[in-house]
């Protein structure tokens, strides 16, 4: 049996001082919307509890779908890269960026040069090449196939939206279905939900309907996301039935706010092919936000 683990939306904190170079952009919205709302109600010590929680149910792999930061500056992106060190090797976590990682012209490249190691695939090349697609990338483990999508893409102020194209459509469909031959069974981890209606106009996936027709042609038995900070299950069109889509709380969520508190998706994978096994159960911050507790024991099983 495979386990794997899913947290999203880390937005490490606390903010760092940012120079007046740096806040002339959109960050300064962000830099407002930190301190007037976020850091109330974000917090690392939430983050700690979910991971110490994981590592004592002996996962064999951690799933990150995004917002790794909150304003991609500098220190916040190698604090980051830090932060990815200390889960362990790089080759058992997979990463995606998400809006907040590409927040202003020119992070994204800065996010993923530095985090390079858990968003390169099995037989990308062992150091980043300047200008390289790294996305859609494939990660084989046991007889799990994680496919890794970006929709990250600089937006203006008061935006949030992600874009998913035709080039990465295509070779994420083409990835789906090697996986598929080969017998293994296909996690899809994308920052942005690909379900309509699932945020609001201005936070919105581009390239939902491709999306679609990426899982619906190439085939998947599971797609992550992040994003909404909130718990959710949705579905897609399959090949074979539909393909359950899971969302989770942001990771450093505290008790009390208007979004649920930190919580971990951990799914447990058997079976094979036209035989999948597949239970999803949830984990949370408890109401006084000091330990974790078991929030639902069958998100839902196949």
């Amino acid at each position: 049996m495979f386990k794997l683990a899913h947290i999203s939306d880390i937005h490490l904190g606390p903010l760092p001082r940012l120079s007046v170079r740096e806040l002339f952009s959109k960050r300064i919205t962000g830099f407002v919307n930190w301190h007037r709302n976020r850091r109330k109600h974000l917090f690392g010590s939430t983050l700690d509890l979910l991971l110490d929680d994981i590592n004592a149910r002996e996962t064999d792999h951690l799933a990150v779908t995004g917002d790794l930061v909150n304003l991609a500056s500098g220190i916040e992106i190698r604090a980051a890269a830090a932060w990815l060190a200390e889960l362990g090797a790089p080759e058992n976590t997979s990463v995606v960026p998400g809006n907040h990682d590409a927040y202003v012209p020119g992070a994204y490249e800065k996010s993923m040069r530095a985090w390079y190691p858990n968003v390169r695939g099995d037989l990308a090349p062992a150091e980043w090449e300047e200008g390289r697609h790294i996305f859609p990338y494939l990660r084989v483990r046991g007889k799990v196939a994680i496919v890794g999508c970006s929709t990250a893409v600089a937006t203006p102020p008061f935006a949030a939206s992600g874009f998913f194209g035709e080039r990465q459509a295509r070779e994420t469909v083409n990835m789906l279905r090697a996986a598929g031959e080969a017998g293994l069974f296909r996690v899809v981890m994308i920052h942005h939900p690909p379900i309509r209606g699932a945020t609001s106009f201005h936070k919105r996936m581009i390239g939902i309907r491709r999306f679609g027709a990426v899982i619906s042609t190439g085939g998947a038995e599971l797609v992550l996301h992040g994003h909404t900070h909130l718990n959710t299950l949705s579905w897609l069109r399959g090949q074979t039935g539909p393909v359950p889509v899971v969302g989770i709380a942001s990771a450093s969520q505290g008790p009390g706010g208007m979004k649920p508190p930190a919580a971990y998706n951990l799914f447990s994978i058997d079976g094979s092919p036209g035989a999948w096994e597949l239970k999803g159960e949830r984990f949370s911050l408890n109401e006084t936000g000091d330990g974790v507790i078991q929030k639902s024991t069958d998100i839902f099983k196949l």
